[in-house]
């Protein structure tokens, strides 16, 4: 889940009407990642949120008085407090099809902008006057982008144009029937092509819009009906050309899972909020209390069931295997079988029917006809004292396996209270550190190893 094109757009709209005329009383150095702005307009006080964490960067507008999380004020955060503290909010504005913010002040200094780019791993808060960057959140140098460098003293420049890509406001059907003849995938999905070849179209647009098309959000490529799924694009996307939000989350048993400014019809919980605001606050959650950051906490959650799901099977296998003694008794007796009635077996012989107890049937024993009926014997030896070697690390691997259980179910306890991002980022690590984190590998989501990095 990301801040995608569109609702950055809707946030564009909501900024000019509640932002624009407000002054900055105070920059606050949050955490490591992010930067917040006290705003008073319109007889209110409100705390704007900026963070370039390169996992979950945010841009929230909140009521609730943000506090310096962080010891020592950073060099940018100094800096930011001399250009825009005092400073009036004239404009808000983003570039076209990019995720990109700016938010044009006329501070003590002059004229400035801060530019919020919300893009993960690429993420960056910048301070540009007159064009020049005057310092930024991540510095990019030559060695990581030669066209667009991030570094004081240099032109800002925007993120090259996107080329290839069609705009999913004007497209026509046979530029639709187009994207899907070219596709020589046969595994690919209807939604990866969309997301690929539309500017703003984020995976979980993509997946509505053939969601709506098909009634499966995951249809194959190869099975997708362009006319369809140009219909359902039109019928989606016209609303948003027209900036008519409707913005809104999906809410089940594990907390607000999404947002959107559309509605979600391929998910069922999709309910509407009175604004984008409202539903990006209670998606990355309220900057205070136990509750605060259920939504981050929804991925460890699963991650931790998961591990208990893997560690419980083994666990049954592994004392399931301590019942196995007669299977280990037969490659025994059927060993020492075959030594009794060697010299009775047959040159090519490939099986040997004998009794081992008075009281229970023969034994059907397989034999090798190119091995010699001592080197079969051993063979089954060789097999049993595997076997019982086996057995003698079942005993510690239970111990090892029942210990990992009772970490899992501590490490659930401790997300359920983690009250911080550095608090629900610890069980990620130690997830990650035994093998249990699937997918990207955690990183640190707030690094100032503060408590929350949003307090009041």
């Amino acid at each position: 889940m990301y801040l995608d094109v569109f609702t950055l757009s809707a946030l564009v709209d909501e900024f000019m009407d509640g932002l624009v005329g407000s002054r900055i009383q105070d920059v606050l150095d949050v955490d490591d990642t992010g930067i917040g702005f006290e705003v008073y307009g319109d007889r209110k006080r409100r705390y704007l949120y900026l963070s370039a964490d390169t996992q979950t960067p945010r841009i929230l507008l909140l009521d609730e008085k943000l506090r310096r999380g962080l010891v020592k004020p950073t060099q940018l955060g100094l800096l930011f407090r001399r250009y825009a503290e005092g400073g009036l909010i004239e404009h808000v504005s983003q570039p076209p099809w990019e995720r990109i913010l700016q938010f044009d002040i006329t501070g003590p200094e002059g004229a400035i902008s801060i530019i919020c780019e919300p893009m993960e791993r690429r993420s960056n808060l910048l301070l540009i006057q007159k064009g020049i960057i005057l310092d930024c959140m991540r510095r990019v140098g030559p060695d990581e982008n030669r066209y667009r460098l991030s570094l004081p003293a240099h032109e800002y420049k925007l993120p090259p144009p996107q080329t290839g890509k069609a705009d999913p406001t004007q497209v026509s059907l046979e530029e639709v029937e187009s994207f899907f003849a070219q596709n020589d995938d046969p595994k690919r999905k209807a939604q990866q092509v969309l997301a690929s070849r539309l500017l703003g179209i984020s995976p979980l647009i993509a997946k509505e819009i053939v969601y709506r098309a098909s009634g499966d959000a995951n249809q194959k490529a190869t099975e997708a009906d362009p006319s369809l799924i140009h219909e359902a694009l039109r019928t989606l996307v016209e609303p948003l050309a027209k900036r008519q939000w409707q913005p809104g989350i999906v809410e089940n048993e594990a907390g607000v899972t999404a947002y959107s400014v559309y509605p979600i019809e391929s998910l069922s919980t999709w309910r509407a909020t009175n604004s984008l605001t409202e539903a990006l606050t209670a998606y990355y959650g309220a900057p205070v209390g136990e509750d605060a950051y259920r939504a981050a906490k929804v991925p460890v959650h699963e991650a931790i069931k998961e591990a208990q799901a893997k560690l419980g099977a083994r666990l049954a296998s592994l004392e399931r295997s301590m019942t196995d003694q007669q299977e280990r008794d037969v490659l025994r007796q059927s060993g020492e079988l075959i030594l009794a009635y060697q010299y009775a077996l047959q040159s090519g012989q490939t099986e040997l029917k004998a009794q081992y107890d008075i009281d229970k049937p023969d034994l059907v024993i397989k034999i090798d006809p190119k091995l010699s009926p001592l080197d079969n014997a051993q063979a089954y030896f060789g097999r049993y004292d595997k076997a019982k070697k086996a057995l003698d690390d079942v005993p510690r691997l239970i111990r090892e396996t029942r210990n990992e259980l009772a970490y899992m179910a501590q490490l659930a306890t401790d997300l359920e209270f983690a009250s911080s991002w550095p608090e629900i980022d610890e069980v990620r690590q130690i997830l990650q550190a035994s093998g249990h984190w699937r997918g990207v590998a955690a990183k640190k989501i707030a690094g100032s190893g503060q408590s929350a990095p949003l307090r009041v």
